[in-house]
């Protein structure tokens, strides 16, 4: 094997290839420290009954809201485990949002951090955790008589404002 290059699985050829190496994650060193802003949003459509017993505080698992806050912010702190090219960064806040339209849960997290990269996947992880959590523990209201959950659909997630301190997106 020549240097810069690395045994990789190769799944077109069905086995071991040569190929030449590939930065897992990307460098980041020669960018400056400046103050990023990710808001990112999404969206649970469900049941009238199941936003009832949410607004009730009368679901089986506990308090929906504050379990699926806590979820959200952990996926934030979190996201460089989930997803493998993503840098670790200190983050310095996550807010976290629920608002009702209609039958629809939203929920919206704005991540900040002072670093050399973005955090809008952060932003984005958080908010799909979020929407995750909320759906497992209204999943036993949301299943028909066949187990399938046909008024339920996360969607919509998206980033719906980045910045950093310069001005600059």
């Amino acid at each position: 094997m020549e240097e810069g290059e690395s045994r990789r699985w190769n799944f077109l050829e069905g086995g071991f290839g040569l190929n030449k190496r590939m930065d897992a994650i990307v460098s980041i060193g020669h960018k400056p420290i400046v103050e990023r802003v990710a808001v990112a949003t999404g969206r649970l459509s469900m049941s009238l009954e199941s936003k009832t017993a949410i607004i009730n505080k009368q679901i089986q698992k506990g308090d929906v809201l504050e379990a699926s806050t806590v979820a959200a912010i952990q996926a934030a702190k979190e996201t460089p485990r989930a997803i493998p090219h993503c840098h670790p960064i200190p983050l310095e806040s996550c807010s976290v949002e629920w608002t009702w339209d209609e039958n629809e849960l939203i929920c919206t997290v704005a991540v900040s951090a002072h670093w050399k990269t973005g955090v809008e996947m952060e932003a984005l992880h958080s908010v799909s955790v979020g929407l995750l959590c909320v759906l497992d523990m209204v999943k036993s209201i949301e299943k028909d008589e066949q187990g399938q959950y046909p008024k339920t659909q996360i969607h919509g997630i998206r980033v719906v404002e980045k910045k950093k301190s310069n001005g600059h997106v």
